[in-house]
């Protein structure tokens, strides 16, 4: 059975239908509504974006979904958990930080921050799945705690999912330290004819576990397979076995996801914004110029229909030759196999689609 998407485009020729208004529009279509009730505490589960990046979703963009949200007479707040590697939102102190110098601030937003995973993520609570993987999964508590949550993710390329969408928005991004790691559970490797011993990835390993004597030497027994070295190297030395673990790892993140989707049934709505679609994750300490042209924002109760439509419409793109973009230019392309010809992205909702997750069938309203 296919699941309702809702778009929009980012036309406009009047206060009626500039970019505010359509996302209040997507927020009653979608059905979010009815996902809201009075007196909930409602969690909205967003990105702020490592310092030195700025491809995150608007502020602006976000206050028009927490003014919904009181207008149903709910309590909503911006939610986020800390990163496993080292950097600008490692712990919950410089994550408030980053998000109030990236203009999310409650005179902006009208909510309050609220990191999910507690100061040092240990803040967490588990639910059971039943799944290939995971018996359990550890989840962030707070929430798992909240009464609804609403989704809302910058849809773009990611060095290790292929691309990011609201799967992985709430798989990765909702899990605390452990539970990130659990996802991972891959191991680097560094090709040692490619390696240029510049020690980038050592500087930023959250473990310590690279070391540069000439060439970089990863100690397996230390490795926690974040992929913070994959985004750093110049010149891709680091990575890890993608033809093995490749798979297993987006099934598990697929289930994580699931988790939350389990723990709050029909709770949770889902919009995804197809703007500034670049090449990496928004956890990268930059932005990279975008992939394709802007195409709109879409909202679903289902994450994995919203991730394929989104997919597909990305994919119905002309690419940029002048971006990141090595090949698959043309209409119909996939973006994300020209980005990295090895990652197929897509099983995040295949094992989505077939833990029950969602439906990747989908019917999309042109709004």
């Amino acid at each position: 059975m296919s699941s309702k998407v809702y778009f929009v485009n980012l036309r406009a020729r009047s206060d009626k239908e500039n970019k505010i208004s359509k996302i209040r529009t997507l927020f009653d279509r979608a059905g979010f509504n009815e996902l809201v009730q009075k007196d909930d505490l409602t969690a909205i589960k967003l990105h702020f974006g490592e310092r030195g990046s700025d491809g995150f979703i608007s502020p602006l963009y976000v206050r028009q979904v927490v003014d919904k949200i009181k207008e149903k007479g709910a309590k909503p707040f911006l939610t986020d958990t800390n990163t496993l590697y080292g950097g600008s939102r490692h712990n919950s102190v410089d994550h408030l930080l980053t998000a109030l110098e990236h203009g999310f601030d409650y005179t902006v937003t009208g909510a309050p921050i609220i990191i999910a995973d507690g100061l040092r993520s240990d803040n967490i609570t588990e639910v059971e799945i039943n799944q290939k993987h995971f018996k359990n999964v550890k989840l962030a508590k707070d929430i798992v705690n909240a009464d609804s949550v609403i989704v809302l993710t910058h849809f773009k390329g990611h060095e290790m999912g292929g691309y990011g969408g609201a799967i992985k928005n709430l798989a990765m991004g909702g899990a605390p330290a452990v539970g990130k790691k659990e996802q991972h559970g891959t191991k680097i490797i560094v090709d040692q004819d490619k390696c240029i011993g510049c020690g980038e990835c050592s500087e930023v390993c959250p473990e310590h576990a690279i070391t540069v004597n000439e060439k970089a030497q990863v100690d397996l027994n230390k490795c926690i397979g974040c992929g913070e070295c994959l985004t750093v190297c110049p010149v891709k030395a680091n990575g890890i076995d993608w033809q093995t673990d490749l798979e297993a790892f987006l099934e598990r993140m697929a289930e994580y996801g699931y988790g939350f989707v389990k723990a709050h049934e029909n709770r949770i709505g889902y919009i995804n914004f197809l703007i500034n679609i670049t090449p990496d994750c928004d956890c990268a300490s930059w932005s990279d110029a975008p992939i394709v042209p802007d195409i709109g924002f879409l909202a679903s109760t289902d994450p994995v229909a919203l991730d394929q439509a989104s997919y597909d419409l990305v994919n119905k793109q002309l690419g940029f030759s002048d971006s990141h973009l090595s090949c698959n230019h043309e209409s119909g392309a996939d973006k994300f196999k020209g980005l990295r010809s090895y990652i197929d992205g897509t099983i995040q909702m295949r094992h989505g689609e077939e833990i029950g997750m969602g439906s990747r069938d989908y019917e999309l309203i042109v709004l």
